[in-house]
């Protein structure tokens, strides 16, 4: 493992990171934890005491394990019952951003599932899009020029990634791009599970004139597994009533980007 940061974490953000190297290797050893994070065997442990008394791991000789047998990242269809009112909003105000003939990309996520519905009123629109449950939506509800990437699919997550897709998307050029994540943080930006989802946001972010990223407010303060973007890199961020003032303040003082709650 490298480590993932130059800079110290607070106490929190390390454990939060340990859960998130745990899902991803199962078993974690105290030593290769120690040059991850460049700190002491006893911080580490004192690490795995606290998140094992939060039931969130099991400390063995020399390391731990996990205690959790779901998937690293939810699947879409567990997804889409979480803050759905906060994501109808956050997808409502996006929709007033993209204007008739736009040329557009939709990642996927149940954010930019929700924009999708709102675009039925919006003419001579071009999409791109890599997820297939987006796509068949806006073949019933538009008149819209749909272009859907290839590439392999993610099974339970209905899009597709890897090097195709990220191929194909590296030759286009559009006018804005809107885009989900998982988790948000000032110091880490937006991070995601999947090393080759993150690939292919990275290249939307690319080809894009204008990137928006939509977030509800649970996304915050948290991370990933990988970055896919740092907070300079977006345009507009996206989010709703729920973030915390202070956090909202944090970001507005960035000046990079515009954020807007809706």
């Amino acid at each position: 493992m490298k480590p993932q940061s130059e800079h110290p974490l607070f106490a929190e953000e390390r454990k939060g990171q340990i859960l998130e190297l745990l899902r991803q290797k199962s078993k974690l050893l105290v030593p290769e934890l120690c040059d991850y994070f460049d700190v002491s065997p006893a911080t580490i442990r004192n690490d795995l005491r606290d998140l094992e008394n939060e039931r969130k791991l099991k400390r063995t000789h020399g390391g731990a394990i996990s205690l959790e047998k779901t998937s690293f990242e939810l699947d879409s269809r567990h997804k889409e019952i979480r803050n759905m009112e906060q994501k109808r909003q956050i997808a409502a105000c996006a929709a007033k951003l993209i204007e008739d003939g736009d040329t557009i990309i939709l990642d996927t996520g149940t954010t930019t599932l929700e924009l999708a519905k709102c675009l039925s009123g919006k003419r001579d629109l071009t999409i791109v899009l890599n997820d297939i449950e987006i796509a068949s939506l806006l073949e019933e509800f538009t008149q819209a020029n749909l272009i859907l990437i290839g590439g392999t699919l993610r099974h339970g997550f209905h899009c597709t990634v890897g090097p195709m897709a990220v191929s194909y998307l590296s030759e286009l050029n559009v006018d804005k791009v809107f885009l989900s994540s998982n988790a948000v943080s000032l110091d880490r930006g937006f991070t995601t599970p999947d090393f080759n989802q993150a690939e292919v946001k990275k290249t939307m972010i690319q080809v894009a004139s204008e990137v928006i990223m939509l977030s509800d407010s649970s996304k915050f303060g948290k991370l990933s597994f990988t970055q896919f973007a740092a907070l300079s890199d977006i345009d507009k961020l996206i989010t709703d009533k729920g973030i915390d003032p202070q956090a909202a303040e944090q970001l507005r003082q960035l000046e990079s980007f515009d954020l807007v709650i809706a």
